[in-house]
């Protein structure tokens, strides 16, 4: 069955009912209750594997790959992470958060962000590895937050004690330069910094919001401000070693990295990378959400286009190999989840047949932001004929609240579950409470082992951080 193919590798149909890693949907539905949210191990295992092997087929140096911790971050995956020896990128002080509690070392968390708070760079310098400059603004703050932490030495305090004093103290940080910036490089382990660019090209994805590369996008440096913030780093002894850029998410052809890889190289040249740089073209390659996108986009020929395109780029260029850092995005993880909902209602009324579950654009809101496209399979009567066209929707009062429409599926009604395959980047990360929603159960999958990774907030959650008038 080729919708089969959208669920995790351990998916099978048995008895006429969909089970995944040796599990019964129906019982952990039951246990759990829904909206639930499964994730399956050997998937996440396979797809990690897959990266690793194909960086060690193709590219001759040093490379890694990274989590986006924006897909879905919680303390079961931040330590997943870690058996993998994977890199997370976080966005962010609640994210980087995580990875700490997950055990992320600190050589292992890269943080982004586009318009970081003072508290997220702090939280970046006390625990991670890298720091992802998004522009000159954040670059000039950087170093001013820096050239505070650099007196704790000098008061006989250790930087960790410094970095505490300076989250939580509202007062403003005094404008001093660092009176000696190779101190802070050579004595205390504090991140790297790595350039992020804007190249100007676009890949091709199935909306504009899912696109970062191109030139009006609010993402990254311009060429100028990639050479501009190179040399203030280099006048302050500031520690930049890498070049970074994000063109898209969810696209399925290598090709138009190549040029962006061009220009990248390029600067590293100008700026003058010797040995030891980074680089890091960033991620975003697709993965299939529906039988029509089948096959899924091969991990070997995106590895391979960008590896063989450093390779020759270094190679024409003078330039030493750099350690090369791929974030593979949503096809590490999407595949690896599934979203389980029971059908509340079902509203034939003409042509149109709704589905109403317990749960939607709350849990996922990819169709309302921008139309993604899913598939779904009948947790049971799975090889029954599929003789409607249907549309599901959630309980929420907005009419996007929609997350399949007009899907060929056998009859449904009410108090059937129903599996929506492809739901392990970028649902939770972007739930909501909208209309009291509480965000889902999450459970971990593994064969054998069936463990809640994340309960099922409560009204009390709800309540928890209010305060009457």
């Amino acid at each position: 069955m080729r919708r089969l193919d959208l669920f995790p590798i351990t998916a099978k149909i048995e008895n006429d009912q969909l089970n995944i890693a040796g599990y019964n949907l129906p019982a952990l539905a039951d246990r759990y209750q829904t909206p639930l949210y499964v994730y399956d191990r050997a998937t996440l295992d396979s797809a990690a594997a897959g990266y690793k092997s194909a960086l060690a087929s193709f590219y001759p140096g040093a490379g890694s790959v990274t989590y986006a911790g924006k897909a879905f971050l919680c303390l079961a995956l931040a330590q997943w992470t870690q058996l993998h020896r994977l890199t997370v990128d976080c966005t962010g002080e609640g994210e980087i958060a995580i990875a700490v509690a997950g055990g992320v070392s600190r050589e292992k968390i890269l943080v982004h962000g586009v318009n970081k708070s003072d508290d997220d760079l702090k939280a970046a310098i006390q625990h991670a590895g890298v720091i992802v400059v998004d522009n000159l603004g954040e670059l000039r703050r950087l170093h001013v937050i820096l050239s505070e932490a650099i007196r704790a030495p000098q008061r006989g305090e250790n930087l960790s004690a410094s970095m505490e004093t300076l989250r939580s103290d509202n007062s403003p940080i005094p404008q001093s330069p660092i009176s000696n910036p190779q101190l802070l490089i050579t004595n205390y382990q504090l991140p790297s910094l790595w350039l992020r660019l804007l190249p100007g090209v676009a890949v091709s994805t199935h909306h504009a919001h899912t696109q970062t590369g191109q030139h009006d996008s609010k993402f990254g440096m311009t060429r100028e401000e990639i050479l501009e913030a190179a040399a203030f780093c280099k006048e302050h002894g500031l520690p930049m070693n890498g070049i970074h850029f994000h063109q898209g998410s969810n696209f399925r052809d290598p090709e138009p990295l190549i040029p962006a890889i061009e220009l990248a190289l390029d600067l590293a040249k100008e700026i003058g990378f010797k040995n030891e740089w980074h680089f890091c073209p960033g991620g975003g390659w697709g993965a299939a959400y529906h039988e029509d996108e089948l096959p899924h986009p091969s991990i070997e020929s995106y590895v391979r286009g960008i590896a063989e395109a450093v390779v020759e780029g270094c190679k024409s260029r003078g330039l030493t190999l750099p350690h090369l850092h791929l974030e593979p995005g949503r096809s590490l993880v999407a595949r690896a989840g599934v979203a389980v909902y029971r059908v509340g209602a079902v509203k034939r009324r003409g042509g149109k047949t709704w589905v109403l579950i317990d749960g939607g654009m709350a849990d996922n809101p990819r169709y309302a932001l921008y139309g993604a496209k899913y598939s779904c399979l009948p947790v049971t009567g799975v090889h029954e004929e599929r003789s409607e066209v249907v549309s599901i929707a959630g309980p929420y009062c907005e009419s996007g609240d929609v997350l399949i429409e007009d899907l060929p599926m056998p009859k449904i009604k009410e108090g059937d579950l129903i599996a929506i395959p492809m739901s392990g980047a970028y649902h939770l990360s972007m739930s909501s409470n909208y209309n009291g929603a509480r965000k889902p159960a999450v459970v971990w999958l593994e064969e054998g082992s069936a463990r809640l990774i994340q309960r099922r907030e409560t009204t009390e959650d709800l309540l928890r951080r209010d305060e009457g008038i």
